[in-house]
């Protein structure tokens, strides 16, 4: 029988692989655990204790605020804010970035991006959900408090990212950069214990996931790689949560398709809070991930906490199918004047 090996146990033994070595890192990465326990205990009893729905307003994003992600962004902000790890941090929920209370004696050397409850809107239909973050090492001086640079770094710069993804069972993946390992919570003792060692994604899938109901909305290069898809009897899988369509991904292959549209031209994902870190753990297990523009997602500049961006990210053989369809396809731009 093989020995159970915690989320804790498995990162103090490898906290030798982080490049600044010292336990900030690991002790954030541990409150990110205990954030997820606490979420995934009222996602799973949210039907009972009247915190389905709607709270009643819009975020940044002129999206309805659901009831949970209000209550997993209190949570991670409550967790990250106990160790004085954290100097700051970003949410797809806050407008401006939150600034950490200092704790005597520490000076914070990280910030911590998220999206607290990606999906959220499918909590009320009883469909898996998940939680995204992303840790950056700070730019400004760590004796003072942390400022909007510290956030807006390339994906490059991520030093660990992961999600949590609340379905049939509750399991936490993430990387530092070594590789990508996933831990399955045990409710009877109430730990993540390592269940996925060195996570490799599939060179190709069965699999292709788009939110098809645009088709007609999408570029003329995207529509004719969609076809081909469909040509090639790959099955059509899209959940509405990022989370859990990467998930499948990464275990079965496939790829993942989010492009422009007429009514958001940039891209509707966010950068800092979906696109980097799912593109570094995907990346991490041999995947790639680029934009419809076949840029890098992890090279993009980042020039806004709220930055939006278009995404096609899974298996490598298959996003570079897809990069020949929009080099083969594209209508060039005409210069006028």
């Amino acid at each position: 029988m093989n020995r159970i090996v915690t989320l804790d146990e498995f990162i103090i033994h490898r906290q030798k692989d982080f490049p600044f070595a010292s336990g900030e890192l690991t002790g954030l990465l541990r409150d990110i655990g205990v954030a997820a326990k606490i979420v995934n205990r009222e996602v799973n009893k949210a039907g009972l204790v009247s915190i389905l729905g709607v709270e009643g307003s819009e975020n940044t994003h002129g999206e309805q605020v659901q009831k949970l992600d209000l209550y997993a962004n209190d949570k991670l902000i409550d967790c990250l804010k106990n160790s004085g790890e954290c100097c700051g941090i970003a949410s797809e929920e806050n407008e401006d970035f939150v600034q950490m209370p200092m704790l005597e004696s520490k000076n914070s050397k990280y910030v911590v991006v998220f999206d607290p409850l990606d999906g959220s809107s499918n909590i009320d239909v009883n469909v898996s959900v998940g939680t995204i973050f992303g840790i950056y090492r700070r730019k400004s001086d760590s004796s003072g408090p942390c400022e909007l640079g510290d956030f807006l770094q390339k994906g490059t710069e991520l030093v660990a990212a992961g999600y949590v993804i609340y379905g049939t069972s509750t399991i936490l993946v993430y990387t530092t950069g070594r590789g990508v390992n996933g831990f399955t919570l045990d409710p009877s003792i109430g730990e993540f214990c390592l269940s996925h060692r060195d996570i490799k994604i599939p060179n190709r899938g069965g699999y292709y996931s788009v939110n098809q109901g645009y088709y007609l909305k999408f570029d003329v290069e995207m529509r004719r790689y969609i076809d081909y898809c469909s040509d090639m009897n790959l099955r059509l899988r899209y959940i509405g949560s990022m989370v859990s369509d990467i998930h499948r991904i990464l275990f079965q292959g496939g790829i993942f398709l989010y492009p422009n549209t007429r009514k958001y031209p940039q891209g509707k994902l966010r950068v800092l809070y979906e696109c980097n870190p799912l593109s570094y753990v995907v990346e991490q297990a041999g995947g790639k991930a680029i934009n419809t523009q076949l840029n890098r997602i992890l090279e993009m500049d980042v020039t806004d906490l709220h930055m939006r961006s278009t995404i096609v990210i899974g298996s490598p053989d298959m996003v570079d199918e897809m990069k020949e369809f929009v080099e083969r396809y594209s209508v060039p731009s005409v210069n006028i004047g």
